[in-house]
């Protein structure tokens, strides 16, 4: 498994500047053993130089310890490592100091000219004191000799921690690269999935809507007329009783209808699967069939799939007489086709505004205008007052025909406006553009 940058931040602990207590460890063990060798190597020194021994040792300790800082003050530990080299101290300081310097973050031209005052450095010692100790010695060498192997140590001690501090650097960088890299990685696809959370939940309710609205279609208006109905029934049935038998078997046709309608959308909710499991369906699914049973609910050919359509306008209203409603239909226009979801939702508002006046206007006569226009198609239901209080069948109201026609009217871009006339009726109007 991989780790985020964040979380390798989280994991470190060290103590001070340290990032991690290993790497604390590794520098206090570094600067324990360079301080060591300077201390040793201080002797000597202060041999050569007449000090007292236990000033050179000291001297030694101090400039030794100087590597426990190196992650800190790279710069510092090289410039002691370069001081002390005179002195013939610092091997290990100075090799761990310029690594340090290579791999930290100070720019290249700092560490190139650090480098080349140490490597100028050893290569002067290293001439010195091996031209020192050959004419002691009476070694006679050639002249090329002490160059070459003054030059190849200086190499030796400073090219090899040099490059390997450059590679271990440029690596480190990469990996930090990497790393907040994936962060980014990770918070945009989190971001990602949640706006996807944020569609999904959005679409769950736009289909919700949606198989209310159907469900709403099918049952109101079939419903309504079976109340409608079975009033007139209740009141006809010893004066007319033909009448009486008619409106009976209307009822039964309607609510066997609707019946069937409602099983068949509600049965999509769940279905079974192999083994008599229950399975779950999407609501896109249930919105369908909820869409094809209202289609049904006035007549439609199974699987057609489109909608009711404008011609149909004509049989609604008949139905609605059907049931005693005294309705007045006029078209204006030159009839014509337009696109199935224009004509499916101008049906659906004349449906419900006919439903309503059966629920809260018993017995108002009703107008039904319907214009074909250029670009647009335009109907209105008005419906005067009624007679008597309120509805003589005592039909009920969700309150959620209005909404859910304007919702239809409004996702076409047309204009839908609804509410009561100066003479007491209930005007509902609504305009659609065609194409």
């Amino acid at each position: 498994m991989t780790t985020t940058g964040e979380e390798l931040v989280a994991a470190r602990g060290g103590p001070w500047w340290w990032e991690r207590r290993r790497g604390a460890v590794l520098d206090v063990g570094l600067a324990v053993v360079s301080a060591l060798e300077c201390g040793l190597e201080g002797v000597p020194f202060a041999w050569a130089t007449g000090i007292p021994v236990a000033v050179g040792v000291v001297f030694g300790l101090l400039a030794g310890s100087v590597l426990l800082v190196r992650r800190r003050w790279p710069i510092a530990v090289v410039l002691v490592a370069i001081a002390v080299t005179p002195a013939s101290m610092g091997f290990l300081l100075g090799i761990v100091g310029l690594y340090s310097l290579a791999a930290s973050d100070v720019p290249r031209r700092f560490i190139g000219s650090l480098a080349g005052m140490q490597l100028v450095a050893v290569l002067i010692v290293m001439f010195v004191r091996m031209g020192q100790d050959l004419a002691r010695e009476g070694v006679d060498v050639e002249d090329w000799i002490v160059p070459f192997a003054s030059i190849t140590t200086a190499l030796g001690v400073t090219a090899p921690p040099l490059l390997l501090g450059l590679y271990v650097g440029a690596r480190r960088r990469l990996m930090e690269s990497l790393r907040e890299r994936a962060d980014s990685l990770e918070r945009e696809l989190q971001l990602l999935a949640e706006r996807a959370e944020e569609r999904a939940e959005w679409a769950r309710g736009e289909e919700r809507t949606r198989i209310a609205r159907e469900m709403h279609d099918v049952v109101a208006h079939r419903v309504s007329l079976m109340v409608v109905h079975a009033a007139a029934l209740q009141a006809v049935a010893r004066k007319d009783p033909e009448k009486a038998v008619r409106n009976a078997a209307l009822v039964g046709d309607m609510g066997r209808q609707a019946l069937t309608e409602l099983r068949e959308m509600l049965g999509v909710l769940r279905s079974s699967g192999g083994g008599g499991r229950l399975r779950e369906v999407p609501l896109a699914a249930v919105g369908a069939a909820a869409a094809a049973a209202a289609s049904r609910a006035v007549g439609e050919p199974a699987g057609s799939g489109e909608g009711p359509c404008l011609s149909e306008i004509e049989e609604l209203v008949g139905q609605s007489a059907a049931a005693g409603m005294v309705v007045d239909l006029s078209v204006e226009g030159e009839s014509r086709v337009c696109a199935p979801e224009v004509e499916s939702t101008a049906y659906r508002v004349v449906q419900e505004a006919l439903t309503n006046v059966h629920k809260h206007a018993a017995g108002a006569k009703t107008y039904v205008r319907l214009a074909y226009r250029v670009s647009e198609i335009a109907m209105q239901v008005e419906n005067e007052p009624p007679v008597g209080a309120g509805s003589a069948a005592g039909l009920p109201s969700g309150g959620n025909g209005l909404v859910g026609m304007k919702e239809r009217v409004s996702a076409l871009g047309g204009v839908f406006v609804s509410g009561p006339t100066d003479a007491g009726g209930f005007r509902v109007s609504a305009v659609i553009p065609s194409s």
